[in-house]
């Protein structure tokens, strides 16, 4: 699952170190969110959320909607 970490992360003007360091999580495991190597655990994205200052609703991407397709007709 890809989570909008970096941009919130961006946002905030945080660097990874102090990101990591606030949520109380492991520098590699930030790395490895952040370039979708690794899904986050709920526990690990309330921390991440905590320390960004947002719900943890607003690090999970939202997915366009989509148009209804039509069936081509014969």
């Amino acid at each position: 699952m890809m989570v909008k970490v970096r941009e919130w992360r961006e946002r905030r003007g945080m660097t990874y170190r102090a990101l990591a360091d606030q949520a109380g999580i492991a520098l590699s495991t930030l790395y490895r969110i952040e370039s979708g190597a690794a899904s986050p655990t709920v526990a690990m994205l309330e921390k991440i959320a905590r320390a960004l200052d947002v719900r943890v609703i607003d690090l999970i991407p939202t997915e366009p909607k989509r148009r209804p397709t039509r069936g081509k007709r014969t």
